[in-house]
């Protein structure tokens, strides 16, 4: 049978827990909607750097399909006339050196991309980060399309730049695209009616 000072012990444990739960459910109350602004603010800057001029807002007109099992969400730019100029989406190369890249695309809807940008990585400063210092690089994306390129490094017989010393991280976003490009022409009529697309845009 526990004693006195022990039930004390007890109770002060038990109130340290309750109190240490309480801040931290109002801890999260406070943070959830400050963090959430913060992503979609990064979101929208990394949305304008890879559509067109655009007249909507391409995270209020975002829509989810699904892909491989998962929630794939798509955000498309339009023009004033609702018609639509590009569509962005997110897709994950999980082979980089590092760890995952998260790389940001955008194509038109005939399946030219627009745009690329690296938005999450881990690789190493002053080597395979030039996915994201090099402008240049993720700015040889752009006009790409299945059938106008050879989709692998150079080193592996295709058309992109490697960087030195670092082939793994370049290779891995390559692949990335890539396979972007294939899951958009292969399911390209499911996606465009998705997006209720205007007349003339949908699958010949």
């Amino acid at each position: 049978m526990l004693e006195r000072d022990q039930w004390r012990m007890v109770a002060a444990l038990v109130t340290v827990a309750v109190v240490a739960t309480a801040l931290l459910a109002v801890a999260d109350r406070m943070t959830r909607a400050p963090i959430a602004q913060a992503q979609r603010k990064a979101l929208h800057q990394a949305l304008a750097q890879v559509l067109p001029p655009h007249a909507n807002d391409p995270q209020r007109d975002m829509v989810t399909m699904t892909r491989a099992g998962k929630p794939m969400r798509l955000y498309p730019a339009r023009a004033d006339d609702g018609r639509l100029l590009a569509l962005a989406w997110e897709e994950v190369a999980p082979d980089g050196y590092s760890g995952p890249i998260r790389v940001l695309m955008a194509v038109d809807p005939t399946g030219v991309v627009q745009a690329v940008r690296v938005t999450e990585h881990r690789e190493t400063p002053g080597l395979g980060d030039g996915i994201v210092r090099n402008r240049a690089w993720i700015d040889a994306f752009a006009g790409k399309t299945l059938d106008n390129a050879r989709w692998a490094v150079k080193k592996d017989g295709g058309d992109f730049d490697q960087f030195t010393g670092a082939t793994i991280t370049p290779r891995a976003v390559v692949k990335a695209i890539h396979e972007g490009l294939m899951f958009f022409a292969k399911h390209r009529a499911q996606i465009l009616r998705k997006l209720q697309t205007v007349k003339g845009l949908e699958d010949e």
